[in-house]
């Protein structure tokens, strides 16, 4: 139904009326026409009538302009708190982390009386105080053991960097100079200004405090995290020196009450206006499980990172085969979590793959393990060049006698090793869990295989040539250069533990009528069968060494003066006892010379001990020639070299 404008003006309520009312109040008494009355009065009720509206409309438009504010303001600060969680993940801090000491730092503020708008720099500061580490290197952060000059200047950026990163930021509270001075310490020693005391702004001064505390109370690549007792007591010693005094009594007399809220959710961590957790606001998208997986992604990326580079930085270091694959084991293990770990070499002379290092769960028994290449999972993996991922090593097992039902690895991941487009080996990863492996486990291996390939080629080359350096190649005897390095060794530690050391000298008496009457490749035999029968007649622990020629020398650790000589008229009867065959079923008798000397009794030094034991030998050589007839039935050398010219002279002659 359609109104007159009288009628929409009184129904517009009280206003209208009184405005009409007024109208006619005013030209009451008057020779004024009631139609001109009512002009006026209608007129001044439109005219109010349209400021209500116009103030209506106004107010209507400035809540909703608030609400666009409000709405902006949420959406910028819940997208700084994404990207300042996000950095926070990439230096591999928790979320509880962050959360923490967001609510920590507010709760000191407001208990030390700070304005609400500048608990909100507080607040927010807690998140962005070490947005700078983005400009430091990650093994920086992350190194274990102490900085170099140059690094610890390289940390020092990020205070700066991070005030410089959001100066242009238009917060409505105080946030870059918090930033800025959450470095700077009490006693003036501290970075970037070096400021001191109370001229450190107290926000500043409140994230130090709380800053400390979180991370001493939380782990960190290069240390696991103190107890809260433990954590205490380090602010306490870092009271008046990098932590304002007065601030660290309040935040230990505060510390339970903040625990209880905060574990409680009583305390929000957030910045976003008190509206409640993060994880609920409509402006952030995904749920809070979503919002973990998000933020963990990230860490997990930047802790994949930093292993491979710390393989790297290990392997560079690395020499040897197990030194090289200690690292490796080490590090792969954060990131493709294994039960055992194996390293298997390719053998391309016999074709089979040997275990070379194994750790881990049935470690004994992967490092019995002979596989033929072209059989087996791991032979299989070398013969087709192939990872394999998730099958069953049991054929690998059962090749070294271990039962189906005794096997407990039951998935491998084995990844070929290739060098020049030579295979040397495998790693292998072994889980207790079928199929346990996954196509990111996978991935990171291959990354791995990569970079150790040539690594423990290198190592393998390194170790063969040591080895050479160190054998003599006739006998596969330590050679002499061994033998100094390891008596010095000794020497030192019998010094230490005020315990004795032996050196035995043998010499092979009829080495030169063998050499002579046989040839050389039948006195080399000699040398051999007697370095094998020396070997087994030592200890374990024991060293015997070929010294050069027909001399063997026997190093005997914790041993006293009556120990060595019986030792000594032992090996004299083992190599007598040795049946030397060299021609057909001749024999010829060998025997040794042995000559005895005991630190300390005999000499201080391996000089000195050598030059005694020398002494001696030549002794008993001589006793022996005097002592020890020629063994009736067994011809010596040097009958067979008589026995031989005759035999020569005849033929020469035409007698035979």
């Amino acid at each position: 139904m359609r109104r007159t404008f009288t009628e929409r003006l009184l129904l517009a309520g009280p206003i209208g009326a009184g405005v009409v009312a007024a109208g006619f109040w005013l030209v009451r008494g008057t020779s004024v026409p009631a139609w001109v009355a009512f002009l006026v009065a209608t007129a001044a009720a439109g005219a109010a009538l349209l400021a209500c509206h116009l103030h209506a409309r106004g107010r209507t438009a400035l809540a909703d302009a608030q609400r666009q504010h409000h709405r902006a303001s949420d959406i910028s600060l819940a997208t700084i708190e994404a990207l300042a969680r996000a950095i926070e993940a990439r230096a591999r801090s928790s979320r509880t982390d962050i959360r923490r000491e967001q609510a920590y730092a507010v709760e000191m503020a407001k208990a030390f009386g700070v304005p609400a708008e500048e608990v909100e720099g507080v607040r927010m500061a807690a998140l962005l105080h070490d947005v700078g580490k983005l400009g430091v290197p990650d093994h920086i952060l992350t190194k274990k053991g102490p900085l170099t000059p140059e690094e610890t200047g390289k940390v020092r950026i990020h205070s700066q960097l991070g005030a410089n990163i959001i100066a242009d930021v238009l917060f409505p509270y105080p946030v870059a100079s918090l930033v800025l001075c959450h470095h700077e310490r009490w006693d003036g020693s501290g970075y970037p200004a070096g400021l001191s005391g109370s001229t450190i702004p107290l926000g500043a001064r409140i994230l130090s405090v709380v800053d400390h505390f979180v991370s001493l109370t939380s782990d960190r690549p290069f240390r696991k995290a103190l107890s809260r007792a433990e954590a205490i007591e380090a602010l306490w010693r870092e009271a008046g020196r990098a932590l304002d005094p007065v601030l660290v009594a309040r935040f230990v007399e505060l510390l339970p009450s903040l625990e209880v809220a905060f574990e409680t959710g009583a305390t929000p961590g957030l910045f976003l206006r008190g509206t409640g957790a993060a994880d609920e606001h409509p402006y952030y998208a995904g749920t809070s499980e979503t919002q973990a997986s998000v933020f963990d992604e990230i860490a997990l990326a930047q802790k994949e990172v930093y292993a491979l580079y710390e393989v790297a930085q290990g392997l560079g270091s690395s020499l040897g085969v197990a030194d090289s694959m200690s690292v490796i084991a080490e590090k792969l293990r954060d990131l493709v979590p294994f039960a055992s770990c194996a390293l298997f070499l390719h053998d391309t002379t016999r074709r089979i793959a040997r275990c070379r290092y194994a750790i881990g769960t049935g470690a004994r028994q992967l490092r019995q393990m002979e596989l033929r290449v072209g059989t087996g999972l791991v032979g299989r993996a070398i013969a087709t060049r192939e990872c394999r991922l998730n099958e069953d090593p049991g054929d690998d097992f059962l090749s070294i006698g271990v039962p189906a039902d005794g096997q407990i690895l039951k998935a491998a991941l084995v990844c070929p090793l290739i060098i020049a487009e030579r295979v040397i080996g495998a790693l292998v990863m072994y889980h207790t869990e079928p199929g346990f492996f996954n196509d990111d486990h996978h991935r990171i291996a291959l990354r791995v295989t990569a970079q150790a390939s040539a690594v423990i080629h290198n190592s393998v080359l390194f170790e063969t040539t040591h080895e050479e350096a160190v054998t003599d190649q006739l006998t596969g005897l330590p050679n002499n250069r061994f033998l100094i390095l390891h008596l010095t060794r000794e020497l030192a530690r019998a010094r230490r533990l005020a315990s004795s050391v032996a050196v035995l000298l043998l010499d092979l008496d009829n080495l030169k009528d063998i050499n002579d009457a046989y040839g050389h490749p039948t006195g080399d035999r000699a040398l051999r069968e007697v370095a094998a029968v020396l070997r087994r007649a030592i200890r374990p622990y024991d060293i015997v060494s070929r010294y050069g020629g027909d001399e063997f020398i026997v190093l005997l650790s914790d041993c006293r003066i009556e120990d060595a000589e019986a030792k000594r008229v032992e090996l004299q009867q083992v190599v007598d006892a040795l049946p030397f065959v060299v021609r057909g079923t001749q024999r010829v008798l060998l025997a040794v010379s042995v000559g005895a000397a005991v630190f300390p009794r005999d000499g201080d030094t391996y000089e000195a001990l050598l030059a005694m034991a020398d002494q001696q030998m030549y002794r008993d050589k001589s006793q022996r020639k005097r002592l020890t007839p020629a063994p009736s039935g067994i011809p010596t050398a040097m009958e067979n070299k008589a026995i031989e010219d005759v035999e020569l002279r005849k033929a020469a002659e035409g007698v035979l």
